[in-house]
């Protein structure tokens, strides 16, 4: 057997960090360099993926798109991003008990950490790795939203790589289902994470209530990170069936 059998997986926007004002900037920088014209309307962001949130970007300032525009504003959006490094050290914020949570599950035998986020995969990484959370997720195994898949998928996605990089070849599969967990923040996120029959800890950092989380289907619901027991025994209940 895999030391692996676990896996944890995190929303990265108002879950683990807040770097909205970075986020906003560079869309704005990439919508320019891609139509020529100033950013007048920033659809809502939560829970949704980067392509989605393109399309409706471009839809919403009157642009017509054709099959390149996606492509060219996802590379716009990743230089725009990277070339914002400092802001995101000086402007972000890792949020209350992000760290500690990161930090204690990365103790816990068997269990691997990685990203279920709809930010396409180079911004994730600057995102986590200037705000010294990097070093405690594997990113080669994560989704992203430049996978260009619903965030139910990219759960299954996710878990096809955690096999093919942890689990020994001769059993041939993925992490499974009830080893899964996803940590977020808003009612797309619970909803994908139920679409693909994986365990949710909700948390009330985003833009939803806690009310709002559990009436999506969230498994447990907590107000913040802060707690890192509760996280720690979250995971735990979740991934261990009854005996």
């Amino acid at each position: 057997m895999s030391t692996i059998d676990r896996l944890v997986l995190w929303n990265i926007d108002h879950t683990l960090v807040d770097v909205g004002r970075v986020t906003r900037e560079a869309y704005a920088d990439a919508f320019r360099r891609v139509t020529g014209r100033p950013l007048v309307t920033l659809p809502a962001t939560a829970g949704r993926t980067d392509s989605e949130i393109i399309f409706e970007t471009l839809a919403f300032n009157d642009v017509v798109t054709d099959d390149d525009h996606l492509p060219t504003f996802i590379a716009a959006l990743a230089e725009a991003f990277g070339a914002r490094r400092k802001e995101v050290r000086s402007h972000g914020r890792v949020l209350p008990g992000a760290r500690e949570a990161l930090m204690a599950i990365a103790r816990v035998r068997g269990v691997v950490q990685s990203v279920l986020t709809g930010c396409i995969e180079p911004n994730a990484v600057v995102k986590l790795t200037e705000l010294d959370l990097g070093g405690y997720v594997d990113f080669e195994i994560g989704g992203y939203g430049s996978d260009s898949y619903p965030k139910g998928a990219l759960i299954g996605l996710a878990r096809s790589r955690t096999a093919e990089k942890y689990v020994e070849k001769r059993f041939g599969l993925p992490i499974s289902e009830p080893a899964t967990v996803l940590i977020a923040d808003s009612p797309r996120d619970v909803q994908a994470a139920r679409f693909a029959r994986t365990k949710v800890i909700a948390v009330a950092t985003g833009t939803a209530t806690e009310a709002e989380l559990r009436s999506a289907g969230a498994d447990l619901v907590l107000p913040t990170l802060a707690d890192t027991r509760a996280v720690l025994r979250g995971i735990h209940d979740l991934t261990n069936p009854p005996a």
